[in-house]
């Protein structure tokens, strides 16, 4: 300590390339929002060709149903057949499938989560008939319907359905270039077999029929409408009108059906429209007014939600041509808008921290010993979890909240001493080395137990198991880093700045009392 207090360069030094090093490792650590969380359920979508029937549809669940029964992680599953959970329609070509997982220890030799993903993912491949994608839930409910990066196409220019359709999968397969990407996906097509429905206004117009009345009455005998609502045996019941499926099942059912005129008279369907076979989107969804697709993807194993989105951004500002543009929705739009929030709240907290201290101190001057110990604590946590390989995640910079306090309590410890000594007469080196040496103890007793306290934290397994290792793994390295390293530096620290102030305002009158 008396070598450090006598070339104050070196520590000082020492401070500066743990600084710089830290800025780095934080511009160079992967960023990242709420990682992913066993939550022991997991979701696999089927695609099957447009058009597909229903009951082929079914064949498929089957299969992947029977392959389930027999994967010792699986507990229990149940799947629907005829819905598409990433438009929230139905389709006849579409299925989706919820599996609930056994707990974690009770799963066998395949425990964690991607690999039980991976198992049921190398099965499903045998099965040639349709698409399956396996993926989970976002970690908090509400924002998405797959964890990963969501992001909505727009066609601002209002151009052909065709075109839209086109251009997005182009954009996926710019996408799948990057090596950030795992895999990227959307369910919009425009090759769905449909059929265009063809009104004769003229015609409708000389029997007395109004348009509406055609779409309406096609659209409770086709498409369903709601009729009313009423309690019966303390339940709650809705009516529903739809033509039985026999009668809406081929266009040869149009004959059967007829619209009331003006005049009272009932007349044929079939007499006012027609049908012309065509190819389009099964929906068309819009935002912010503009015809949009949605679009999913996963990263990388190794690289994080952060870097996927930087080059879905990058891709997108390359690649999309004149007219198109892009908005992120979900878990990827609240971790955007919340990435600039992290270092204002740090700064705000090392603000709080040093009006606090100037009051305690009666000092500008002295609270910055406090403050410039703490970049050694900040360099022990992105250091870990580099190591660890884990993500500047929302744990991460809880952590480091966390951490601005621990570690200024610790150099607290010792310049608070320091102060006492240096009013009773001590010299600055003197009461800088009887403070470090008084305090080092309770310091490293706190400290210690701190990190012996959630170090079991660190291998968590199971449900919340990368939320506990992010908010542990940086708390142990930063707390670890920050008292081993500011022990040796605080006490310099008080040297510098306590002589700083005493030459601004004048040596305090020294206090003879014994404390």
């Amino acid at each position: 300590m008396k070598y450090f207090a006598r070339y104050k360069w070196i520590p000082i030094t020492a401070l500066v390339i743990i600084s710089l090093i830290t800025y780095w490792m934080m511009d160079q650590t992967p960023t990242g929002f709420i990682p992913a969380e066993d939550q022991n359920f997991v979701v696999f979508n089927v695609t099957l060709p447009a058009g597909s029937s229903l009951e082929r549809t079914k064949e498929v669940t089957n299969k992947i149903e029977g392959l389930l029964k027999n994967m010792e992680p699986v507990e229990t599953f149940f799947s629907v057949t005829g819905f598409n959970l990433f438009s929230n329609s139905n389709s006849s070509n579409y299925a989706v499938g919820f599996v609930r997982l056994k707990s974690y220890d009770a799963r066998g030799d395949t425990k964690k989560l991607q690999d039980v993903m991976q198992l049921m993912n190398g099965r499903f491949s045998g099965i040639k008939e349709a698409n399956i994608i396996t993926f989970t839930f976002p970690t908090v409910p509400g924002f998405g319907n797959v964890e990963g990066f969501e992001m909505i196409l727009q066609d601002r220019a209002n151009g052909p359905l065709d075109k839209l359709g086109n251009t997005t999968n182009n954009f996926i397969g710019e996408l799948m270039k990057r090596k950030e990407i795992a895999f990227a996906f959307t369910t919009y097509y425009t090759g769905n077999p449909q059929y265009l429905l063809q009104i004769n206004d003229i015609k409708a117009k000389q029997l007395g029929i109004s348009v509406n009345d055609i779409l309406q009455t096609l659209q409770l005998y086709y498409g369903s409408a709601f009729a009313s609502d009423f309690n019966r045996f303390g339940k709650f019941y809705r009516v529903i009108v739809q033509a039985d499926v026999e009668y809406r099942a081929n266009p040869a059912t149009l004959n059967n059906i007829y619209v009331k005129n003006s005049y009272g008279q009932m007349v044929p369907t079939n007499t006012l429209v027609s049908l012309q076979k065509v190819y389009g989107p099964e929906t068309v969804t819009r935002n912010n007014l503009f015809n949009s697709v949605t679009v999913n993807g996963f990263p990388k194993p190794g690289y994080s939600s952060g870097d996927a989105i930087n080059a879905v951004q990058e891709v997108a500002d390359q690649k999309l041509p004149r007219g198109y543009s892009y908005e992120w929705a979900g878990m990827s739009k609240e971790e955007i808008s919340s990435g600039g929030q992290a270092g204002i709240i740090f700064a705000l907290c090392l603000l709080f921290v040093y009006f606090l201290l100037c009051a305690q101190y009666e000092s500008y001057v002295l609270p910055l010993a406090v403050i410039f110990s703490i970049p050694f604590g900040i360099f022990g946590v992105f250091l870990f979890i580099k190591l660890f390989g884990i993500d500047n995640n929302i744990y991460v910079q809880v952590g480091l909240i966390m951490l601005i306090g621990l570690l200024s309590k610790n150099a607290i410890l010792i310049v608070e001493y320091a102060v006492q000594r240096r009013r009773a007469g001590m010299s600055l080196l003197d009461a800088a080395l009887e403070a470090a040496t008084l305090r080092l103890r309770p310091i490293l007793m706190t400290s210690f137990a701190f990190i012996v306290g959630i170090l079991p934290l660190t291998y968590a397994t199971g449900s919340s198991a990368m939320g506990n290792r992010s908010i542990s793994t940086g708390a142990v390295g930063g707390m670890l880093t920050g008292v081993l390293l500011g022990v040796l530096v605080i006490p310099v620290l008080f040297i510098m700045f306590q002589f700083i102030q005493e030459k601004m305002t004048g040596k305090r009158k020294v206090n003879n009392a014994i404390l």
